[in-house]
């Protein structure tokens, strides 16, 4: 099958590498030159743990192409998806001026049926507009799908080969027909590609990515009441976690959720509610609980330097919003830096990946360590910011030998409590009783 695929970030790459892997003909069509040429020569611009292998495969074997041109990109496809950014606007709602703008282009340039497919994460009557804008200008047949994606950064190429299910909401019998077979090799174990209507699906995805930042969000607050009481978040997410009726995922404390996804697309719900006159209030107490969250460390870390923090020095692992990604949108960690230098403290921080997208928004405001131990060097403290697996078991003599005292604050609960006891550091988590050597 002769796909298009407009847009080359995140979703469009993945989508794009992953259809041509199962024998597709997919263009890939993007506005930045610069970008396309890179691609076209086998640099991948996006850090994705088994991505990089397929993309090179499907280059070399001459089944994944890129051009600048819409026109060129769409004109032997059966399928276009749209794969575009809608950003927040200041209000909160999803921005579709990326994808509006495409759909008003294709109006200008179809010729023959096309399925037109919105991958992006867009608010309920977005297919209705998209629809219209290429009505527009062209009085042909073509039907447009919605088919959002639920791929998690760190596992993406396992989630789009192998989905849990395929939600594609369509009234056009032909496009269902054509959407059934382009995602038959993705399902043969079994799992479901379930058909609704377009709303419908444009719905599913907003539900879904709010439902769980609700329960990291409980999980956060459950976090917080543990700390009070002298309970262990740990137990009682083992506790609650195995009860079939709530699982064991996304049931682990922190310092927030970040990335490109929930914050997003839960202010976008809250939004769109509210222009149909509902309030969403579980959600807006989701915001408001998780913007909280991302500073929970602070005031442990005032604490214990007696609240002054000017001179402090602190070494900070981890700055992209989770581990096995690049993604720096919403993280936590870039929070922690602002409060930590507007309070006066020096950071140096390390990440196996992000680093160079931090330095593009921070500048020179931090210093950034070439490994996780360089960082270490004469600093106050260790604070974890994602945890990424190399955290996990590191040379914990190493670390007593560079910092000037053995002190950290963990925000994502990497370390064994009663282990750090053992080694006389003083550390603090998430929802769980300090450990003190004070």
């Amino acid at each position: 099958m002769k796909i298009a695929v407009v847009g080359t970030g995140y979703v469009g790459l993945v989508t794009g590498t992953c259809f041509a892997e199962t024998g597709n003909q997919v263009t890939c069509v993007d506005i930045d030159q610069r970008k396309v040429e890179k691609l076209s020569n086998g640099q991948i611009t996006i850090y994705e743990p088994g991505l990089e292998k397929i993309f090179l495969r499907n280059l070399k074997e001459g089944r994944l192409h890129f051009t600048t041109s819409l026109k060129d990109g769409i004109k032997d496809a059966a399928i276009v998806f749209l794969a575009l950014p809608t950003p927040p606007g200041e209000d909160g709602s999803a921005d579709l001026k990326y994808i509006l703008g495409v759909a008003d282009d294709l109006g200008k340039i179809l010729t023959d049926y096309k399925v037109i497919v919105d991958k992006s994460t867009v608010p309920v009557g977005t297919a209705d507009k998209v629809r219209d804008a290429i009505a527009k200008n062209y009085k042909g047949d073509f039907a447009v799908v919605s088919n959002p994606e639920f791929l998690r950064e760190g596992v993406a190429v396992d989630d789009f080969m192998k989905p849990d299910r395929v939600v594609v909401g369509t009234s056009d019998e032909r496009s269902k027909q054509v959407m059934t077979e382009l995602y038959a090799p993705f399902v043969r174990s079994g799992n479901p590609v379930i058909f609704m209507d377009e709303r419908s699906a444009e719905l599913t995805k907003y539900a879904a990515n709010s439902f769980l930042a609700v329960k990291i969000s409980f999980m956060n607050e459950i976090a917080r009441l543990c700390e009070r009481v002298g309970a262990d978040v740990d137990m009682v997410r083992k506790g609650i976690g195995s009860d079939e009726r709530i699982g064991k995922r996304f049931l682990f404390p922190g310092i927030g959720y970040g990335g490109s996804c929930f914050p997003k697309d839960v202010q976008a719900l809250v939004k769109s509610s509210s222009e149909v006159e509902y309030n969403f209030e579980i959600l807006e107490a989701v915001m408001k609980v998780n913007e909280e969250q991302k500073l929970f460390l602070m005031p442990k870390i005032l604490q214990y330097f007696g609240g002054d923090l000017k001179g402090r020095h602190f070494a900070l692992w981890g700055l992209a919003f989770k581990p096995n990604t690049d993604d720096i949108r919403e993280a936590p960690a870039l929070y922690m830096i602002d409060a930590l230098t507007a309070a006066g403290a020096t950071v140096t921080a390390f990440d196996p990946e992000a680093m160079p997208n931090v330095r593009q928004v921070v500048g020179e405001k931090i210093k950034f360590a070439e490994g996780q131990y360089d960082a270490l060097e004469n600093a106050d403290a260790l604070i974890i910011a994602t945890e990424w697996s190399e955290f996990r078991t590191p040379e914990f003599e190493k670390i007593t030998s560079l910092l000037k005292q053995r002190v950290i604050f963990d925000g994502r609960n990497v370390y064994d409590a009663a282990q750090m006891k053992s080694l006389g550091f003083h550390y603090e988590s998430v929802g769980r009783l300090a450990v003190t050597n004070k």
